[in-house]
């Protein structure tokens, strides 16, 4: 049997009407850039987020980036971040000319350990910025109480988190700003490149609207700053605003999949840990396998395609080398790199498919 990975297609078909109604109604109005589809998603998604300001960006990178711009940081700046995360986090600190600082993971969460940061702060620690991994909102009690002891913005990474819950409080909610992605593997994502950026900060806000525009002043050919073009099109708000209802059902069919491929695994492989007062969006479900090379090769046989997130980890990486990293530097995180693996998850992913998808990762690992 062929099993998608991400099941874009069945998703599109249960929210077809609404989608291309959203879309049709761009395509009507000629309104391509910003607009009245970019005001709909930026309240909408900042009310869900629980802020007062969501500015649509035009990637998920661009989310992360324009927060740090707004910040002013530059070169010989340092922003402290983990090294278990895709590339983007890390870039844009480099594009800025500043230094990231790498602190390593939680065994069981996969997330920045808090416990390293307090380590990682010097005089010239201007942020941090800590990943929601695969979903779940990393440990903002005591990343807050350890940024707000040395004086320091916190920019979350909600690129694979955005519906996610940590005591209530709804990711993108926590920090100065958080930046979320809607690459169309994500939770919530658009049919082409968006992202966007929360802040209960009305000045912020001001400004990261500035930035976004090529660093436009009240006039649109006034510039007060350098900025950049990081605007979210309006057929992509159009589609994110089509999927919108559906999101809170989508979100629980997540939970449910989740809890039961743990149910289904233990014993097998490690299974994710969510951390009490957590509710991760499963933005991925990874497990951890011996031989994952061996295991996956199988499983591909048998129509099960999975993916590595991450196998190598930033400090390691060949853009990076100039900061001189080496392994040993990051035990956890290379430990994980190892022998990490993704297996199918969406909110369709159906009963059936999901038992031969155990079966067979049984059978891979007894052979």
């Amino acid at each position: 049997m062929a099993i998608p990975f991400i099941d874009l297609q069945r998703q599109y078909r249960e929210n077809q009407k609404e989608i291309d109604r959203h879309i049709r109604e761009v395509l009507d109005s000629s309104h391509y850039i910003l607009g009245e589809k970019v005001e709909q998603i930026e309240k909408a998604l900042a009310e869900l987020a629980g802020v007062r300001h969501g500015i649509g960006m035009g990637n998920g990178t661009d989310a992360l980036l324009l927060p740090l711009m707004a910040l002013g940081i530059g070169p010989g700046d340092e922003v402290i971040t983990t090294p278990f995360t895709f590339i983007a986090t890390a870039e844009v600190v480099a594009l800025l000319g500043a230094v990231p600082v790498f602190v390593d993971i939680e065994p069981d969460t996969y997330n920045m350990d808090p416990v390293g940061i307090e380590r990682a702060v010097t005089k010239r620690t201007r942020a941090i910025m800590p990943v929601d991994l695969f979903g779940q909102c990393a440990d903002y009690g005591r990343i807050g109480a350890i940024a707000r002891a040395h004086g320091l913005p916190v920019i979350e990474d909600a690129a694979q988190s955005f519906g996610a819950e940590q005591g209530g409080r709804r990711a993108g909610s926590f920090g100065e700003m958080a930046g979320t992605s809607f690459y169309p593997a994500k939770p919530l994502g658009c049919y082409g490149e968006g992202g966007m950026v929360f802040t209960d900060s009305d000045e912020l806000a001001g400004v990261l609207i500035s930035l976004r525009a090529h660093g436009q002043g009240a006039d649109r050919y006034e510039h007060v700053r350098i900025g950049l073009n990081a605007r979210l099109d309006a057929i992509q708000a159009a589609v994110l605003l089509g999927k919108l209802p559906a999101f809170p059902r989508e979100i629980e069919r997540r939970q449910e999949i989740a809890a039961r491929y743990t149910e289904k695994l233990r014993g097998l492989v490690t299974t994710p840990t969510v951390r009490p007062g957590n509710k991760s969006v499963w933005a991925q479900y990874c497990v951890r396998v011996p031989d994952r090379e061996a295991v996956r090769a199988k499983l591909q046989q048998a129509g099960v395609p999975t993916s590595v997130f991450y196998p190598i980890p930033l400090h390691l990486q060949k853009a990076f080398a100039h900061l001189g990293g080496s392994d040993g530097d990051m035990p956890v995180s290379e430990e994980v790199a190892r022998d990490i693996m993704a297996l199918p998850m969406h909110p369709y992913l159906d009963e059936q498919t999901q038992d031969f998808i155990v079966q067979q990762i049984e059978r891979a690992l007894r052979s």
